[in-house]
């Protein structure tokens, strides 16, 4: 994953700038892309001097109504994501997509059993993402 270009370069490529370098030289002499030192260069004009957050931001646009859906499936044990997410939109207002719920509803341990008569369970302890050979193969 990339990272953030050190406050000691983004300083330099600044100070270079301020003393009449173009961007592009700039650039050159520091050993960074042409665009990022336009970019350094742009959003300290605009008051910015440290680097922006990196990554994926925390959390779901669900997790605010956990009780409300935890409260869906216990209602009604049968409950389809198609149903869930319908009531989500009608009664919450939040429109999201059906696989969206699914992996939320994974990732907070829930699972559908799709043999007949099965429902919505509650998956205790984390489940491996890989299951080494067993010794008698």
């Amino acid at each position: 994953m990339t990272r953030a270009f050190s406050d000691d370069l983004r300083s330099r490529v600044l100070a270079a700038s301020r003393n009449g370098m173009s961007a592009r030289s700039a650039a050159a002499r520091f050993g960074i892309g042409i665009s990022t030192a336009i970019a350094l260069i742009a959003s300290a004009r605009q008051g910015r001097l440290t680097p922006g957050k990196q990554g994926r931001r925390g959390g779901s646009r669900l997790d605010a109504h956990e009780d409300f859906i935890i409260g869906m499936i216990e209602e009604a044990k049968d409950i389809t994501l198609n149903e869930m997410v319908l009531r989500l939109h009608e009664e919450r207002a939040v429109s999201i997509g059906r696989s969206a719920l699914d992996v939320w509803l994974r990732k907070h341990g829930w699972t559908f059993k799709k043999r007949p008569h099965m429902h919505w369970s509650r998956v205790t302890g984390v489940l491996p993402l890989h299951c080494p050979p067993s010794p008698d193969v």
